[in-house]
Formats: C-alpha cells, structure tokens, sequence
C-alpha cells in the first residue's frame, strides 16, 4: 500500500520560510507523481506544485509559482515543499497526494493516496 506522510509545518512570520516534507512508501512502479495540496480554513483544498518522480518535472499552480519550489530525493523517498516569501493567506493543512502514472495535474480528485498533514500558520 502506498504511505505517505508529511512533516515540517509550524508557525511563521510573514516573509518567512518553510520547507515541508513528504516521505512516501509503497508505489509499485517507479514512475509515479506526488503533488503538494493546502486547505486553507473554510476553503476546498486546492493544488499546489506537482511532481514526476522519473525525470524531476514539475508543474505549479501559478498563484505561488515563483516562491514554492518542489523538489525529489528518490534516495530519500521525499519530495519537499520549499516555501518562501510566506503570506498569511499560505495558512492551512497541507497535504501530499500520491498518483501512479506520470502527469501534470493538481486535479484534488485524481489523486488516490494521501497524508494526514502538517499545519502551517502564517502570522505575526
């Protein structure tokens, strides 16, 4: 079955940074995207970046293109969340999402698997 887990949220000033990560487990194939995802309080949970595991590609909703960056470690089985520049409207659950084929999409319901999330809380 495939897991995957996030960690690295808390809380910050606005300005600030933070780097989530996603350690996954599982996938049957190696050809597979994980894709980043937030539920900002009284929202749908909508997509953030997305990520090939088999060439690096990625795709990024173009709101927070520019001061997210996602990233791979394969070694590592966890995709990262680098995000900077943070707004107070960055607040919410995050979630990693797991897909089996190799896509560019932050469609919430294409994806089968998820975490649990992390919260992260942008406010001075």
């Amino acid at each position: 079955d495939v897991q995957l887990v996030e960690s690295g949220g808390g809380t910050v000033q606005p300005g600030g940074s933070l780097r989530l990560s996603c350690e996954y487990s599982g996938f049957v194939f190696d050809t597979y995207t994980i894709g980043w995802f937030r539920q900002a309080p009284g929202k749908e949970r909508e997509g953030l970046a997305c990520i090939d595991s088999s060439d690096g590609s990625s795709y990024y909703k173009s709101s927070v293109k520019g001061r997210f960056t996602i990233s791979i470690d394969n070694a590592k089985n966890t995709v990262y969340l680098q995000m900077n520049e943070l707004k107070p409207e960055d607040t919410g659950e995050y979630y990693c999402a797991g897909l089996e084929i190799a896509t560019e999409t932050l469609d919430v319901d294409e994806y089968d698997e998820w975490g649990p999330g992390t919260r992260v809380i942008v406010s001075s």
